[in-house]
Formats: C-alpha cells, structure tokens, sequence
C-alpha cells in the first residue's frame, strides 16, 4: 500500500514538474517572442509558444495543459486591456495547440517527421489548421473590447494567425529533434567541418538579409544543402534561423519590406518563412524516407541472399555409399514389370511395337 502511494506521489509531482517547465518555457518565448511585436504590443510575426505548446503535447501527452494555460494568462495578463480579455485570450491559446494535437493524433503524426505525411500533416493540420482557433478568439476578443476598430481586425487576425502557424512550423521541428538527439557515432571530420561550415554560411546569409539588400532567397540554398546532408537535423534549425533573420528585416523595414505598409510586409514575410518551413520540412522528410527505404531495401538483399544459400546448401544430395548401389531396384518399364536382362524400351519407341516385344521375350519357364 505504502509502495503504491508513494508511485502515486511521484507521478503527481512528476507531473507538476512538465507543467511548470512548460509554463516557465511558454512565458520566456513568449517574452523573447514579443520584442518584434507589430501590433498593439502583443501580436507578433512569430509566436514561439505556439511551437513550445504543440511540441510539449506531442511529446508529454495532454496532460499537460495546464503549463499552456498558466504561461498564457502570466503573458497576457500585462497586456490585455481587461480581466475577461486575457481569460478568453488565455483560453484561446491554449484551445489552438490541444486542437492541432488532436488533429496530428487523428491523422497518425509520427514525432520522427520521417515520412512526407507527417510533414504535411505538422504543416496543414498542426500550424495552419490549429492555430486559427487562437487568432480567432484572439482578434475578436480585442475587437469587442474596443481597443480594435473594425479596420484593424483583418490585419490583426493575419499576424496573429501567421505567426502562431509561424511558431509550430518552425520551434515544434527544432524542439522535436532536440528531445531525439544523441551524440552521433563514427562520424568522420569531415561531416563536422561540413555542420560548421553550414552553421557560417546560415550566420552570414542572415547578415545579408537584415541589411538594406533584398536577398532573402540566399536562404533557400541553405536549407536544400541542410535537408539533403543532415535531414531534419539540419533542416529544422537552418530554417528556424533564416526566419528569425527575415523577421528582424521586417520589423527593422529592411531589405524588400522598406516602403511598405503592414499588411503588405506581413504578407510577403510569411509568405517567404511559409516557403522556407515547407522546402525544409518536406523536403528532409522525402530524404529521410528515402534512406530508410534503401536501408530496408539492403536488409532484404541480405535476408533473401541468406535464404538462397540455405536452400542451395540443402538442396545438394548427398553421394551414395556401394552398397547402397547394390540394393537399388533394377529397371522397369512403363508397366512396372522388371526384365530379367536390364533391357528397358526406348522413349520413342512405337506403341504399336510395345505388345509384339512383349511376345517375343523368352519364357522364363525351364
């Protein structure tokens, strides 16, 4: 009985203990999310918790809702203009990841993201679907508090739901290889000077897309180089990175976003981070099914290799022993009847020859 409560006790708080991790990670992302804000002080291009909310689901299960729900309401409880406006916030961003875990569950998402459909389910179903639940209850919430006038809730909904879709398609990948990694093994120098190399060329790419020249499809050729060499290893973080760094082109209005109003740089900016979460996700999960299908490919050539040298060994008859030979019946012919000299007829002897041979034999009679 003491052995069963205290089980009890240490699930409990084990419990409690992925519900503050996962309220302490959503309120600091949350903070760091906010320092590029667009709109009204709490609305941003990219929501990082969305993606922490959604991975920890995946990966702790429901149960650790609450740790949404407490960083959520500690977020927004110093922006939102009233009580009940941050409760229907709160209850906004925490309904958006629980609604894109269900979906993923329901479609069979795999948290490897080594098939294709789990690509597009993390894409289709988690970030673009789920998440229109909290820029919904979001946007309206603010409009129907008045600190939104009517022509600002198009635009308002827009950030929010991009940048809550913005958060799962490019924190959930990262946060998900991060709980799979392990030290690789038999890796020669040369695949560690090639990470190190992609590593610098992605700083130095993002050094250019924050400066006044629109060239932010130096990207692109980072996450193909990311994707084909190192998977969603490589792709995950490589696309993370060229986001962050077009965003802060945004927000400073550098590079293609200088002149433009809101709406217009909302739209181009996701719609360039949308392209690189997509190139970088699908694109590591093709390769990564690809792989594994050679590598089940290569075990079956094994397997059947092995099987016909098993059949081939037992197939050889083994050589007969002289006496052996001596006790093997003399020959026959059709009719199973013996002959006395070991004469047997020819295969393409006439039949109508067959009854007079027959005739002829000698008759065994003395």
């Amino acid at each position: 009985m003491d052995r069963a409560r205290q089980e009890r006790l240490r699930r409990s708080g084990s419990a409690i203990l992925e519900i503050c991790v996962i309220a302490a990670l959503y309120f600091g992302s949350a903070k760091a999310g906010l320092l590029q804000q667009l709109v009204r002080g709490q609305v941003t291009p990219l929501w990082p918790p969305s993606g922490i909310a959604v991975a920890g689901l995946l990966m702790r299960g429901p149960r650790v809702w609450p740790g949404i729900a407490l960083g959520a309401f500690l977020t927004n409880v110093s922006l939102g203009p009233s009580l009940p406006a941050v409760l229907a916030i709160t209850a906004g961003n925490t309904l958006a990841p629980l609604c894109s875990y269900a979906l993923l569950r329901r479609a069979g998402f795999h948290n490897e993201l080594n098939h294709l459909w789990d690509a597009l389910a993390l894409i289709f179903l988690g970030a673009f679907t789920g998440m229109l639940v909290s820029a919904t209850t979001g946007s309206g919430t603010l409009l129907l508090a008045g600190v939104l006038h009517s022509g600002g809730f198009w635009p308002t909904w827009w950030v929010w739901w991009t940048g809550d879709a913005m958060g799962v398609l490019v924190v959930t990948p990262v946060l998900l290889v991060l709980r799979s990694a392990r030290r690789p093994k038999d890796v020669s120098a040369w695949r560690w000077a090639e990470a190190l190399l992609l590593l610098a060329a992605t700083v130095a790419v993002g050094f250019v897309e924050t400066s006044s020249t629109p060239l932010l499809f130096l990207g692109y050729p980072l996450l193909i180089w990311a994707a084909f060499r190192f998977q969603l290893a490589g792709a995950a973080p490589c696309a993370l990175g060229v986001s962050t760094y077009a965003i802060i082109s945004a927000t400073r209005q550098a590079g293609p976003f200088a002149g433009r109003d809101l709406l217009t740089n909302m739209i181009t900016l996701q719609a360039f981070n949308g392209s690189a979460a997509l190139t970088a996700l699908m694109l590591a999960a093709v390769i990564s099914e690809r792989n594994q299908t050679q590598r089940e490919i290569v075990r079956a050539c094994g397997q059947l290799a092995g099987m016909a040298a098993r059949i081939a060994t037992s197939s050889r008859s083994p050589r007969l022993s002289h006496g052996e030979a001596e006790q093997l019946p003399d020959d026959e012919d059709d009719d199973g009847e013996k002959f006395p000299d070991g004469e047997k007829f020819p295969d393409n002897e006439d039949e109508k020859e067959k009854p007079r041979r027959q005739r002829q034999r000698p008759s065994p009679r003395p």
